[in-house]
């Protein structure tokens, strides 16, 4: 069976102890297809090490992505704040491009004193400097991926995303499952509620939907507040939402190209639960 899903971890499993340079060779061999490399607290690998990185899971045939850093807001107040945001994702896609990384998620920013509409504006201003500072560095292999954030205090909401996708080439979504349903307060419960979200990103952004673009997707189980996201859960803590078999037939059912990162503190344990779950949906 040839799967359109690909399952991995976000960041390197928690059973492999060797170099981050090999590490598509443990997921492979457990039978994983995906790899997020986690650049969250600081983009610090060397291009030497990014390189060997690519080639190891070209090898293996896992598709990768990489995280930019937390810092990064590009709705910030201050220009300075922007400046360094800017530059942190010029860095993510360098990285990106060297170690052959087909997504570069990042967390747009947060409203802060703006309205909505203002802090998205200011987002998008931010990555037209960008697109221009990338273009400068001769960085020309990239796609960045804007994130579906959880917290109602962040820009990130799934129609922000499908904006800044729709304004900008080399943007493709995000879709954090987990996050879509803490930031609307357990709004997911079945198979209706995902079909909603993938109708909007069709509507929104059609070629996903016609198998042009590969749609990445995190997927934990969570805990949230008022506020949106408060933790993130291992797989069979089923008393925390968003369901996960529902969401499986949705995207069988679109048949899109998909990668799902898994996010729970099981990370490569909970990815493999995931992939057979899916593989479950054949048999």
């Amino acid at each position: 069976m040839k799967t359109k899903i690909k399952f991995g971890p976000a960041g390197n499993p928690i059973g492999f102890n060797g170099q981050t340079v090999n590490v598509c060779d443990y997921i492979h061999n457990i039978g994983l297809e995906a790899y997020e490399y986690q650049a969250t607290y600081g983009v610090r690998i060397q291009k030497q090490s990014a390189l060997k990185l690519g080639e190891n899971a070209l090898k293996n045939k896992i598709r990768v992505s990489i995280h930019a850093p937390y810092y990064v807001n590009l709705s910030a107040q201050k220009d300075d704040v922007l400046e360094r945001s800017v530059q942190r994702l010029v860095q993510s896609a360098r990285v990106a491009e060297w170690m052959g990384a087909y997504r570069i998620v990042f967390h747009p920013g947060f409203y802060t004193k703006y309205t909505p509409a203002q802090a998205l504006d200011r987002c998008k201003r931010a990555i037209t400097m960008l697109m221009e500072d990338l273009d400068s560095f001769g960085v020309k292999n990239f796609t960045f991926a804007p994130e579906t954030t959880g917290k109602r205090s962040q820009l990130g909401s799934l129609d922000e995303i499908i904006e800044i996708c729709q304004s900008f080439d080399h943007f493709a979504p995000t879709i954090d499952f987990a996050h879509i349903h803490a930031r609307g307060r357990g709004c997911i419960k079945g198979a209706d509620d995902y079909h909603q979200i993938l109708d909007k990103l069709e509507d929104g952004l059609g070629e996903i939907g016609h198998g042009k673009e590969i749609l990445h997707c995190y997927f934990t189980r969570i805990e949230y507040s008022d506020a949106g996201e408060r933790k993130h859960h291992v797989l069979m803590e089923k008393e925390y939402g968003p369901p996960l078999e529902p969401l499986l037939e949705a995207l069988l059912d679109c048949g899109w190209d998909t990668t799902i990162i898994c996010e729970t503190p099981f990370l490569e344990k909970d990815a493999l639960l995931m992939q057979q779950k899916y593989q479950n949906l054949f048999r």
